[in-house]
């Protein structure tokens, strides 16, 4: 398919405006597969994997369908972790920075619930949040979805693999039966296929390849004894080239034992794991991301959606148990027009 640019598409001038301001030159594959159903208000199915563009994509979509003179919520993206749940704000933020009076909230676990109450009562016209505290605010009765026009399940695989599908069926279930669905998501298990055929109307189905990865990653194995590990990712975190780097552990226990281990070393380290307070996640992903430290060591659940610029390395420490996995942990690397390496130990 030939890349195509944004100008070609029926978005408002505003939000080229912020195409444009952002560097967004020509379209990805899932951009241009799935902006002209989405735009022309028709639910979406497309299977993306993360750094595929899909972000600006629903973003954009969702952008167009928002009336902001109306303070009412308008749109509903739901995300499976809370750095997802961000640095999809973030992006949709940016993408309205030209469009007037837009109001957005993140509704995440971790931060004080009556701040987002308070929050709430302005009516923002757009909510990402993640599906246990969203869940938290419909049972107080301090978020109503019944105007909502346009709902975003974003890596749906993903809430389903954290146990999320119950809560995900009770929300959609809240929504009005009017209303424009668009979900996106790495895999289709059978329980996120029968959610979409239970609550999408005629989708759009895109595919976009999860195996894009292979060309903007390069792939290796170690063959390395256990006791031996820690001495060959060393040598590996000392080369000049190994400058951002994310390590996979299966356990938290093992995710803290390495994180301190590599700083005895006298690398500068920190660890990622879902018992960690909100501000310590925060921090270390900040950490990596602005180069003040060069690993990060985490769990599959806490890397979930963060999107790090620049990862030079990902390094299965642990083998992934499964190929879904691994396919998601070498996404950290090798993102957009980036190239990365991505190492598992054996």
């Amino acid at each position: 398919m030939t890349s195509a640019e944004f100008s070609s598409l029926p978005l408002l001038p505003v939000l080229l405006q912020s195409v444009e301001s952002l560097g967004y030159q020509q379209m990805t594959s899932i951009q241009q597969q799935s902006l002209p159903p989405m735009l022309a208000g028709k639910d979406v199915l497309a299977r993306a994997k993360t750094g595929s563009g899909k972000t600006a994509a629903f973003g954009l979509a969702l952008l167009s369908q928002i009336d902001p003179l109306i303070y009412k919520t308008q749109a509903l993206v739901l995300c499976p972790t809370r750095e997802l749940a961000e640095q999809v704000s973030k992006e949709i933020r940016a993408l309205a920075r030209f469009m007037a009076n837009v109001k957005l909230l993140t509704l995440c676990g971790g931060s004080p619930i009556i701040h987002q109450v308070n929050s709430l009562e302005q009516a923002p016209h757009i909510v990402v949040g993640t599906t246990g505290r969203i869940l938290d605010h419909l049972n107080r009765n301090t978020l109503s979805v019944e105007t909502v026009k346009v709902l975003v399940l974003d890596e749906a695989d993903e809430m389903l693999d954290m146990g999320f599908i119950d809560d995900m069926k009770y929300i959609l279930g809240l929504m009005p039966t009017e209303r424009q669905g668009m979900f996106f998501s790495a895999t289709f298990p059978p329980e996120i296929k029968k959610l979409c055929s239970n609550f999408l109307t005629d989708p759009q189905t895109i595919s976009v390849k999860t195996r894009d990865t292979a060309s903007s990653v390069e792939q290796d194995i170690i063959k390395v004894p256990r006791e031996k590990k820690i001495d060959a990712l060393h040598d590996i975190l000392i080369k000049p080239e190994t400058t951002k780097v994310i390590i996979f552990r299966e356990t938290k226990r093992h995710v803290d034992e390495l994180a301190r281990d590599l700083r005895a070393r006298g690398f500068k380290a920190s660890g990622l794991h879902g018992d960690m307070r909100v501000r310590e996640r925060n921090r270390a992903v900040e950490g990596l991301s602005k180069g003040m430290i060069q690993v990060i060591v985490a769990t599959d659940v806490a890397a979930r959606g963060i999107d790090i610029p620049d990862v030079s390395h990902v390094i299965n420490y642990d083998v992934p148990s499964t190929y879904d996995t691994y396919i998601h942990r070498i996404g950290r690397t090798g993102r957009g027009s980036k190239t990365g390496i991505a190492l598992t130990f054996v």
